[in-house]
């Protein structure tokens, strides 16, 4: 990696975006995926404002994003960029407030800052393949203390409307924190079968990817959080 923070992509290497405004952490997280073959860091960002001229600069697949940044952090940013890559928010568990805001402004899951150079790789290579990085007992938490804590609905009941039983089975499933095998061995069907609700549940409901269905599940009141049973 370059003085400035850009290399050149290699191939079909995942282009990663690493924005975080301690320059250890920083630069630590490049140099670790810079170590894997699949991988190839085209640019660092020390705060939120940096981070999306820097994404729509280089057109990264995958950004590693801080919350708290100076100036635009980390969740704004993310909005900003809800077109653009997808966003790995890096959080610390004192930090949970802020992930359910993150998750709704588009962010496709979330790793803590004390993870294992492995659980990291394989965060990116989850994300950048368009799936959403959400581990189920955490999901179960996080989510449903946020919906709990700040219902602001955002996929009304008619949207909803439109999915088959099946499909709102499926959501349903999904947003307590099932995986697809889960949810298969449950409804009793293939996973692959489990999937094409899981696509045409996002196509109805116009979402972006798993993070934000069981976002919006919770917003719904599809799925209530059980301390409001």
């Amino acid at each position: 990696m370059s003085a400035d923070g850009v290399v050149s992509a290699a191939g079909d290497a995942v282009r990663v975006v690493v924005a975080d405004d301690h320059q250890v952490i920083r630069t630590g997280y490049a140099a670790l995926l810079d170590t894997q073959p699949d991988f190839t860091v085209v640019g660092t960002a020390s705060d939120g404002d940096e981070a999306v001229r820097v994404c729509r600069e280089l057109s990264p697949d995958v950004v590693l994003m801080d919350v708290r940044m100076p100036g635009v952090d980390g969740i704004e940013a993310t909005r900003r960029l809800a077109d653009g890559p997808r966003v790995l928010i890096l959080t610390t568990f004192d930090l949970d407030e802020y992930v359910y805001d993150a998750l709704r402004a588009g962010a496709s899951g979330f790793l803590l800052k004390d993870v294992t150079a492995e659980q990291l790789f394989d965060a990116v290579r989850v994300v950048a393949a368009g799936e959403a990085l959400l581990a189920p007992t955490v999901t179960r938490r996080l989510i449903s203390e946020f919906a709990r804590l700040r219902p602001e609905p955002a996929t009304s009941g008619s949207a909803l409307s439109t999915l088959t039983p099946r499909e709102t089975q499926v959501l349903r499933l999904v947003a307590e924190g099932l995986s697809n095998t889960e949810v298969a061995a449950r409804l009793v069907v293939t996973e692959e079968t489990v999937k094409t609700h899981v696509s045409r549940v996002l196509n109805k409901l116009g979402l972006r990817d798993r993070t934000q269905a069981v976002v919006a599940a919770y917003e719904s009141g599809l799925v209530v959080p059980r301390s409001r049973r």
